[in-house]
């Protein structure tokens, strides 16, 4: 990493943890539009499958605020 990086991730680690997730989510969105990053065709098949759990209804979805919640607690 660049000296430039290296200093961007140190300040981004002194975040609170909400604000770490949602760059770290606006970060991982960016790599998701890049279209030559290839995925394991083991991560395909997940993602199809969700995607089917989600289309059938089969998949319980929950707000992203509600996630939150569950993952990091009342903050």
């Amino acid at each position: 990493m660049s000296a430039d990086t290296v200093k961007l991730l140190e300040d981004a680690l002194k975040l609170p943890a909400g604000e770490r997730a949602d760059l770290a989510s606006c970060l991982y969105a960016s790599l998701e539009q890049e279209s030559d990053l290839p995925l394991h065709p083991s991560w395909e098949a997940e993602i199809k499958r969700r995607i089917r759990d989600v289309d059938s209804g089969k998949a319980v979805l929950i707000p992203l605020e509600e996630a939150r919640k569950r993952i990091f607690g009342n903050e």
